[in-house]
């Protein structure tokens, strides 16, 4: 008896997750169990890449989700609406879920996770963060037993490519921007990328999954890419450093009591592992205890990746319906009910990197250090580096610092008769 599927959708991940169903040769035999029974689509006469049986393509989405034939929902439309209703109605039909959709995830997991406890049935969403990378599976099984520490990633690949093309061509950014969107790695609006938005819905979820518990969106500070010039990236390079736009979700203090998640441009440290992912890939770095670091890297969209993400989850669904237990898999399952406490970016402790242009007076420097001092800002480097349009540019990096008291250094600096601007702030890793 087949496991018969339900998909949502048939665009680039859609098309790629059905291709890969139907191509069974030398992968895993449980492939061969599966039926793809009906697929929703918008309309009914756009050309298809894969072949599919008369009346398995439907418009009516509803009618899939209601099917009582149907064992597996598969999401692939992406979106809010109506992929959340859809998911709700499919799980109230006792119906498995599997997502690709990190935003309606991010939103919407905590009443999607509630009922499909409620109903005794898993959602899945391996392919919702990093595309084809497993990173979703192994927080929830095989890393399991750690303590986790933090999770660092490059999780969006239209920014990396983006910030990569700035740092090895010193092109602007809004001309790569403009390569990106002629060239397919961003989109038409690439607001959800270039600002960070999509990079806050994954981290939310990886946080979620490494550190026990439901992460509010709102709470997940967030900031883009738009502000890091070439300039930047050249002053990184020259301190021992590269720009990547970093999603982080750590314990801040050895007590475990603050955990801070945020999206930022971040100063890398040139060997460390996340400063070599260049182009469209993802990585994916993890700290815990015992295991130490563990870094997840591959290429974080794309249809094959994408729906190698997919499959993998419809394959433990179908392992399971054919094991026909009936408690649940509590490795699979959520687990999630209380929401976890983020502490507010202003409390955050992590180096900054500043650059400051200012008029041409002696004892600039000096001003800048006794405001600074005034503070607790400690400078672990200081550097002035000539001159742009007869202002100095002077570009400093901080010793670990609480974002709060920094903030406040800067106001003051800020007032000083001599600075004319403050043009970039950067943290540091």
């Amino acid at each position: 008896m087949g496991v018969k599927l339900g998909i949502l959708g048939l665009g680039t991940v859609g098309t790629g997750t059905v291709q890969l169903l139907q191509d069974t040769a030398g992968r895993h035999p449980l492939l061969k169990e599966i039926e793809v029974y009906r697929v929703g689509v918008r309309s009914l006469d756009q050309p298809r890449q894969v072949q599919l049986s008369t009346g398995v393509l439907t418009t009516d989405l509803e009618a899939i989700v209601n099917d009582p034939d149907i064992d597996i929902i598969v999401e692939v439309m992406g979106g809010l609406e109506p992929a959340r209703t859809l998911i709700l109605t499919a799980i109230k039909n006792g119906k498995h879920v599997v997502t690709a959709n990190k935003a309606a995830i991010s939103r919407f997991g905590a009443e999607i996770f509630t009922a499909a406890n409620k109903a005794g049935v898993y959602v899945m969403l391996e392919a919702a963060v990093g595309g084809g990378i497993p990173v979703i599976q192994p927080l929830k099984q095989s890393l399991s037993v750690n303590r986790i520490h933090g999770i660092t990633g490059i999780v969006n690949g239209t920014t990396n490519y983006i910030l990569t093309r700035m740092q090895t061509e010193g092109s602007d950014f809004n001309d790569v921007l403009a390569d990106a969107q002629r060239l397919g790695y961003a989109e038409a609006d690439p607001t959800a990328d270039i600002d960070g938005l999509d990079a806050a819905d994954k981290i939310a979820i990886l946080a979620s999954l490494g550190f026990d518990g439901r992460i509010n969106l709102q709470d997940v500070y967030c900031e883009g890419i738009r502000q890091v010039s070439k300039t930047d990236i050249s002053y990184a390079a020259k301190l021992g450093f590269v720009i990547k736009l970093l999603a982080i979700a750590k314990h801040q203090t050895s007590d475990n009591s603050q955990l801070s998640v945020r999206v930022h441009p971040t100063l890398v440290p040139q060997t460390h592992p996340l400063a070599s992912i260049n182009g469209v890939y993802n990585a994916i770095l993890v700290e815990g205890e015992p295991i130490g670091q563990v870094m997840f890297f591959g290429p974080g969209a794309g249809a094959g990746a994408t729906a190698s993400a997919v499959c993998s989850d419809i394959l433990n669904l179908v392992a399971t319906l054919k094991t026909n237990t009936p408690k649940s898999n509590p490795l699979l399952a959520c687990r999630h009910e209380n929401y976890l406490q983020i502490t507010p970016i202003s409390e955050l402790v992590t180096r900054f990197y500043a650059r400051f242009l200012t008029k041409d007076q002696p004892s600039v420097i000096g001003k800048l250090g006794t405001c600074f001092g005034k503070y607790g800002v400690s400078l672990e480097s200081v550097v002035q580096t000539g001159f742009q349009e007869q202002l100095a540019e002077i570009v400093v990096v901080t010793h670990d610092v609480k974002e709060g008291d920094f903030r406040q250094a800067l106001a003051e600096i800020q007032a000083l008769e001599a600075i004319d601007s403050i043009p970039s702030i950067l943290r540091v890793l």
